[in-house]
């Protein structure tokens, strides 16, 4: 069977740093950080130890009626917003079950979530403890599901093609857009709504990060606090919003004349089965997962000019990131960490950092790594800091890694 040419025809977000894409976007080109001091009541009833977070730079309820929004879990708004502004992006007019731009059944879902609804779920469970089951809302189960975000994307623009929902930790919204990639490559699908979402900053979430001591503790400076490969790194912030990519037939996007973005050449998926949170040591997954991206894409690792790299801001986890790219892809590429403006958006992360990578590739400007001061010795990579860099790049490669040893990377060519 002959390969499918697939390309990104739509993008959407909603991120600590805007609302859209065009505000994330100019928000990681600017430097502007998107962490900030968790204004939340229950920060100081829980005498939490970590005070700081990556919120929505717009809260949902500005693009959702309230209406609809209550009959959501946070997680499912975020999908939603993304998935919309990706179609309308993608030049097709909204969905009808009498026509529409795509036919239903050659329309398909995927997108992750690392965590999905647990807000809901512990919301309700307080509403049954303190006043019985009587004010449990009956929307109970539709909004903490895992699989409620894609559920909700694929109703409201009516794809029938399948609605996939991958929970793969921090990796879920990379894999999405592979998942979504394969439905285009075996048949089953023309047009694929790809991507992750993830909303919940929740003092349990807060609680058990900060347990595993993980997090960022830098309270007191909450916009200096996400510091990928930087040598005062203390940990991670997490944060909350979704990215959404169409992926399309290319021939099929040439006929209706859709502006391409970038093409998806390839991806890899690898497993460490090494430990439920840490990397394996030799960083063999993440390696496997580059070269599988490299090699299906029908390239050299010389040929990747850029590699968005996953790095959290954690003490262990970028240097191993830094020593697996070195062995797969090389020192020679231009490599930013979008986490140090965004925060770590777990399942949402792989998909709006994504659509980073094929920005860097559409405009020919990589990011800077946001407060990276003082470069870690150990990682022996070309990052850029302080300003962004104009390259020339004919391909790039997005990696995701999340606990559990998943591993995803996503490789991108010019369109």
């Amino acid at each position: 069977m002959s390969k499918i040419d697939v390309v990104v025809t739509g993008l959407g977000a909603t991120t600590p740093l805007g609302g859209d894409v065009a505000s994330t976007w100019d928000g990681l080109l600017a430097g502007r950080s998107g962490v900030r001091t968790i204004e939340a009541d229950w920060v100081e009833r829980f005498d939490l130890p970590v005070k700081i977070g990556a919120a929505l730079a717009e809260e949902p309820t500005e693009r959702i009626p309230r209406v609809q929004a209550r009959r959501l879990d946070r997680c499912e708004q975020v999908a939603l917003i993304a998935a919309r502004q990706a179609w309308a992006d993608a030049g097709f007019t909204e969905p009808t079950d009498e026509h529409t731009d795509v036919v239903p059944e050659r329309l398909g879902v995927s997108i992750g979530t690392g965590i999905g609804g647990p807000v809901t779920l512990l919301n309700q469970d307080d509403l049954l403890e303190e006043h019985g089951i009587r004010k449990v809302s009956p929307l109970t189960v539709p909004m903490l599901m895992p699989n409620g975000p894609a559920a909700h994307v694929g109703i409201d623009l009516r794809a029938r093609a399948g609605v996939h929902s991958p929970a793969s930790a921090c990796a879920s919204g990379a894999e999405g857009i592979a998942l979504g990639y394969q439905m285009i490559q075996t048949g089953r699908a023309d047009v694929v709504i790809a991507g992750g979402a993830e909303a919940c900053i929740h003092p349990i979430t807060i609680a058990g990060f900060a347990q595993a001591r993980t997090v960022s503790t830098r309270n007191d400076d909450p916009a200096h606090a996400s510091r990928p490969f930087d040598t005062n790194r203390d940990g991670f912030v997490l944060g909350e919003g979704a990215g959404v990519v169409i992926l399309e037939r290319a021939d099929l996007a040439a006929a209706r004349g859709a502006t391409v973005y970038a093409r998806l050449g390839g991806f890899g998926i690898t497993s460490d089965a090494h430990h439920i949170t840490g990397n394996h040591p030799e960083g063999i997954g993440q390696i496997a997962a580059m070269n599988e991206a490299v090699r299906m894409a029908g390239l050299s690792a010389a040929d990747v000019g850029h590699v968005n790299a996953h790095a959290t801001s954690t003490v262990v986890g970028d240097i191993g990131e830094a020593a697996a790219i070195r062995k797969a892809i090389g020192e020679h590429p231009v490599v930013t960490a979008p986490k140090g403006a965004l925060g770590h958006l777990v399942g949402g992360a792989g998909a709006v950092e994504g659509i980073a990578t094929i920005l860097a590739l559409y405009h020919g400007l990589v990011p800077a790594t946001l407060n990276l001061e003082e470069l870690d010795p150990k990682v022996e990579l070309d990052v850029v800091a302080g300003e962004p860099r104009k390259v020339e790049l004919s391909a790039a490669v997005s990696n995701s890694f999340g606990f559990g040893g998943h591993n995803t990377a996503l490789l991108f060519t010019p369109a």
